[in-house]
């Protein structure tokens, strides 16, 4: 068969876009390179970054010598507000409006965790290969593929504008040979040289959430023969399972960029991830779309349990060898929703243990580097996560492959808004916009909206992998009501996302506040309009709901597409009832940057209105099962006892103060604490019942509520008479005991698997066990003062003196930094001011806590442990060698020594 020329598109080609096909005489294509050899190269390293606006800075000759040399991923509102224009480092002098990345002045506030947003530049020059422009692209098309940039981005090659993006969370392409070709956009004194600038803006009120800014996710440069494939346009569809066969259909866009038609074969070959082959078919070209089937016998199914998969290859081949292949990983595996049976994965009834989690990465910012993906993949699974939900919005790369790889539930989302704005400056000013691309300099449309283009892209990027299980089409949106064009922006979009992908159902997270506020209707009446427009139901805090919405509506598939984390035991008990409900997504499985204080738990006097946001300086909403920096809180332990995970776990906190109630509503947990460090052997400085932390940046300074007065019932500095001890479990019965000393027995409330009890502080050992059931037993032991610093490597899980990573800016190395007693014990009230140093091959080097409002600690080497640890992290800068780690405090006479080698 013959292939027909076909100009490469980057772009949806739908409504009414034409593919462009040139028919001319069939002649050789001659010798070209291997298509295999440097297809896809990295293209992170070497730009130069500017923060703020610049002149000209698009121009070939515009000087940017004095311009930062960063690597990307690269998120430039976690660096110092000092950074903005003079490049002096971080001043450590508090002056009660600004330090580090925080700032007062930040006009996203809470939203943006405090953080300021803005424009940058990056520039970069490279070489094109080969020995001539004109040779390079007659050979070759070469193309940049952005992954993420935050949030509107503009890119200039060799001063002509070769792309825009409106949308941050969504990757793009510049196409090179449509610039270059054209030989006035080649650099004068030297052809070869190419130089990309970048601007992007990330200004006003523009996401409800921490987002980031710049180049936030990796940079590739694509170089292909003439006669190619598309990643994004490549499907390997795996979801059919008949007896002990696998269908696996390959469809593909083949691209030939040549002037001339070619005869073509389309080969394709499946292996194992042992490298063995178990399929393989040929299948000659005829135009721009093909598909093949293959049969791979008595597969190994994708499970959260084993996440097997296999690697299509997928190569072109003309007379003169092959031109162009891409390697797929997939995984085969079946899927199927109903309200009888629930969720089926693999036939198997499946409930989803699902958490929602944004897109940043604690002390990273939203920088997407590899290893960060992966870790925050790791973290769920560790937690007993099987499910995932990408609030709100598209998800790196990287980790989706991370929960390919490690065996997570994806549901995929776009949108967190459409036409209807919930921050002024937001995606909703862009949304209904005709998709603008650009040609010779100038923006032309597209004849698709950026909505419809999002939506398929989401889908032609992420459908081959098997982790994702539903496409979410947004998060509640108040739009879905408006009668028609809730349900026409609603339709666009599932077609848009049915024509890419079928197999997947569509869902939307449905929220009663939208129904009320502003239309000021009711869930009666609305939600079902919201509900028939997907397949499969989100409800956000609505699990009261369920039964009697399955009453009206018996073939409604439900899950908890938001649930309170304090809600987990009474949620899983109606789940585990029915199978129409097939799961919930707790908000959130780990903190996140902005909605700042959304998961505080204050102490107050008055009864007034509810505070769901608190104020400066607060910057995490601490809302997570973990921590910003990966450590479990209270709330993940009795979790973990729901989920039968651990079978006892137990946490104390201390009595509110008289006249004072613990206000902990919604996405609150109370404040109760792992340990039995409570009184003399807890290391605090004197009455300042904060530690270490400048008085000036206490909550009550700042926050709008009436908040703790007079004697202070903190975690260094508690009256001894009455402590209140949570035991978790699901067994019936359970005992407490004080050095030994029986205080009582319970009875375990089987509706919220606690026990609690009332106990006068005693240094020592506190333990709790079951006296009643399967034997279980949780023990604390009141640490003693300080001693020393103590490095644990995340991957080993206790204390080491080195710790050996790759050499690559995509890996990172992550080291606690722990205060323990003269027994190596953790002293978890511990509040200490380190000093940490560092020497050697070239890196970058972060620290800080999980603390919720401690601006001075987070991203900085000089932090106060929070609970008695901090976080280092350690980016290599694609340098092999050894980087030295001293840690030391002023507080104590201790000292630490720590190596990491990138080898």
């Amino acid at each position: 068969m013959y292939l027909w020329h076909a100009k490469y598109i980057p772009i949806y080609q739908k409504h009414n876009m034409k593919k462009k096909f040139i028919s001319l005489t069939l002649i050789s294509l001659g010798v070209l390179l291997t298509a295999n050899a440097q297809r896809k190269q990295s293209f992170d390293e070497g730009w130069r970054f500017y923060r703020g606006a610049a002149i000209n800075a698009e121009a070939v000759n515009y000087d940017d010598s004095k311009w930062r040399e960063v690597i990307v991923p690269h998120d430039f509102s976690m660096e110092p507000v000092a950074y903005s224009h003079d490049y002096r480092e971080q001043t450590s002098e508090w002056n009660d409006w600004q330090v580090g990345p925080f700032s007062r002045l930040s006009i996203g506030d809470s939203d943006s965790g405090q953080t300021i947003s803005g424009s940058g530049w990056y520039r970069k020059t490279f070489r094109l290969p080969g020995n001539s422009v004109d040779d390079a692209i007659r050979q070759k098309v070469f193309r940049l593929r952005f992954d993420g940039v935050y949030n509107q981005s503009e890119v200039w090659v060799n001063g002509k504008k070769a792309a825009m993006n409106v949308f941050g969370f969504m990757p793009f392409v510049v196409d090179l040979n449509a610039i270059l070709s054209d030989k006035s956009n080649r650099n004068i004194k030297d052809e070869q040289l190419v130089t990309i600038a970048v601007r992007t803006v990330s200004e006003g009120l523009n996401c409800r959430w921490y987002a980031g800014s710049g180049i936030y996710r990796h940079v590739w440069l694509e170089m292909t023969d003439k006669l190619h494939l598309d990643e994004w346009d490549i499907y390997v569809d795996a979801s059919v399972v008949e007896g002990k066969n696998a269908k696996v259909r390959v469809s593909a866009k083949v691209f030939n960029e040549n002037i001339t038609q070619v005869y073509c074969v389309m080969k394709v070959k499946i292996t194992d991830a042992d490298g063995r082959v178990v399929a393989n078919a040929d299948k000659p070209v005829n135009g721009a779309a093909i598909s093949t089937e293959l049969i791979v016998k008595s597969p190994r199914l994708w499970s959260p349990d084993s996440p097997f998969r296999y690697t299509a290859r997928i190569s072109l081949h003309t007379a003169s060898g092959e031109h162009d292949a891409l390697t797929i990983p997939f995984g085969i595996r079946t899927i199927s929703f109903s309200a009888d049976k629930g969720f089926l994965l693999n036939g198997k009834p499946t409930k989803l243990r699902g958490g929602c989690v944004h897109h940043d990465n604690g002390l990273l910012g939203t920088a997407a580097i590899d290893r960060a993906e992966v870790r925050k993949a790791e973290l769920l699974k560790a937690q007993g996560y099987n499910a995932v939900r990408t609030s709100h919005n598209l998800p790196s790369e990287a980790f989706l492959y991370a929960c390919d790889s490690i065996g997570l539930l994806v549901i995929d989302e776009c949108f967190d808004q459409w036409e209807e704005a919930k921050r002024r400056d937001d995606y909703s000013n862009y949304f209904s916009k005709e998709k603008q691309t650009i040609i010779d300099g100038k923006p032309v449309g597209t004849g698709v909206t950026n909505f419809e283009y999002d939506a398929a892209l989401m889908v032609r990027r992420d459908r081959n992998h098997p982790s994702i299980i539903m496409w979410s089409i947004g998060n509640e949106i108040a739009q879905r009501s408006d009668v028609p064009r809730g349900k026409e922006i609603a339709d666009a979009i599932t077609c848009a996302i049915k024509n890419e992908d079928a197999t997947r159902p569509t869902t939307l997270a449905v929220n009663d506040y939208w129904d009320r506020m502003p239309q000021k209707m009711t869930w009666e009446k609305d939600s079902p309009r919201a509900f028939e427009l997907v397949e499969v139901g989100g409800y956000n805090y609505e699990t009261r709901r369920y039964e009697s919405d399955h009453e009206k509506f018996p073939q409604r598939i439900m899950y908890g597409s938001e649930t309170y984390p304090n809600a987990v035991a009474a949620n899983w008990s109606v789940i585990n009832r029915h199978p129409y409900i097939i799961g919930d997504f707790v908000w959130t499985a780990i903190d996140y940057i902005g909605e700042a204080g959304l998961g505080h738990a204050l102490e107050r006097s008055d009864r007034g209105r509810w505070i769901q946001l608190l104020a400066w300086p607060w910057f995490s909403a601490w809302c997570g099962d973990l921590d910003l920096t990966g450590v479990k809180k209270p709330q993940s332990y009795y979790r973990d006892v729901v989920w039968g995970e651990r079978p006892i776990a137990m946490a104390v906190r201390p009595s509110v103060i008289d006249g004072e109630y613990e206000d902990a509503q919604g996405w609150c947990w109370t404040a109760e604490e792992n340990h039995w460090n409570w009184h003399d052997h807890a290391y605090y400085d004197g009455p300042n019942a904060y530690g270490y932390l400048p008085v000036d940046i206490r909550p009550e300074k700042y926050c709008n509520a009436t908040l703790k007065t007079g004697v202070v019932h903190d975690i260094n500095g508690h009256r001894s008479d009455s402590l209140r001890v949570n035991v978790y479990t699901r067994e019936p019965r359970v005992r407490l005991s004080v050095n030994g000393r029986v205080i009582g027995e319970q009875d375990v409330n089987q509706d919220t698997y606690t026990a609690t009890f009332w106990v006068a502080y005693e240094p020592g050992e506190l333990k709790a066990e079951v006296v009643k059931g399967k034997r279980a037993e949780v023990t604390f032991h009141t640490s003693g003062a300080p001693a020393a610093i103590q490095f644990v490597p995340v991957k080993s899980e206790r204390p080491a003196d080195s710790y050996v990573i790759s050499s690559s800016h995509n890996d990172l190395a992550y080291v606690y930094l722990r205060v323990v007693d003269a027994d190596g014990n953790l002293c978890p009230t511990a509040e200490i001011p380190l000093d940490i140093k560092t020497s050697g091959v070239r890196h970058l080097a972060v620290a800080g806590t999980g603390h919720p409002y401690d601006v001075r600690s987070f991203r900085s080497l000089k932090p106060t442990t929070f609970r008695g640890q901090a976080l280092l992290i350690i980016q290599p800068q694609d340098e092999k060698g050894v980087v030295n780690i001293t840690t030391s405090s002023p507080k104590f006479n201790a000292q630490g020594t720590f190596n990491v080698v990138m080898e």
